[in-house]
């Protein structure tokens, strides 16, 4: 997801046609948001230069510059593809971006407790959850997987003090 203070926005997918075209699996949301990074994507903390990257449908292809040929650009197949964090929007003060809740210390508001630290998010279909691993002076050693819907689980999020208050109990 993140990498230095390089975003993970998406990866390289599998070749199309013969001429150095491929898919571009979009990690942004909504994914058509790929579309205002094309001047500012990294591999490997070097710029790549793409010639294009075009949607068709619900998918996206894409080709980098002086690549004209399948085997070549299998070589990139599976690659993830970054930008810097300073090429996104400034949000709002109430917002945030999913990157920057990886290590907060997540606290339980009702036991005052340390259930761990914000490990990563996943969506599994219903929400997005936080992956909470547990450190040194959490309460127990339980992952947990925690809802992010606020107000009901997520009661507040401060980014200075890099801190998540949740309603959820340690024997949840």
């Amino acid at each position: 997801m993140k990498k230095n203070n390089h975003i993970c926005i998406g990866s390289i997918g599998k070749p199309r046609g013969l001429k150095g075209e491929f898919f571009l699996n979009s990690f942004c949301n909504p994914p058509e948001n790929i579309l205002n990074y094309i001047n500012d994507i990294l591999i490997n903390d070097q710029k790549l230069k793409l010639d294009y990257i075009k949607k068709s449908n619900t998918k996206f292809h894409s080709k980098i510059k002086d690549i004209n040929d399948l085997d070549k650009v299998k070589e990139y197949t599976n690659t993830k593809i970054y930008i810097s964090s300073d090429n996104l929007p400034v949000l709002p003060p109430d917002e945030l971006y999913w990157h920057e809740l990886i290590g907060m210390l997540v606290i339980d508001i009702n036991e005052k407790e340390i259930l761990g630290i914000v490990d990563g998010l996943n969506n599994f279909g219903a929400n997005d959850c936080l992956i909470v691993k547990p450190t040194k002076k959490s309460i127990d050693n339980k992952e947990r997987l925690i809802p992010y819907i606020k107000e009901t689980f997520i009661q507040s999020v401060d980014k200075e003090k890099k801190l998540v208050n949740v309603n959820w109990k340690s024997d949840y």
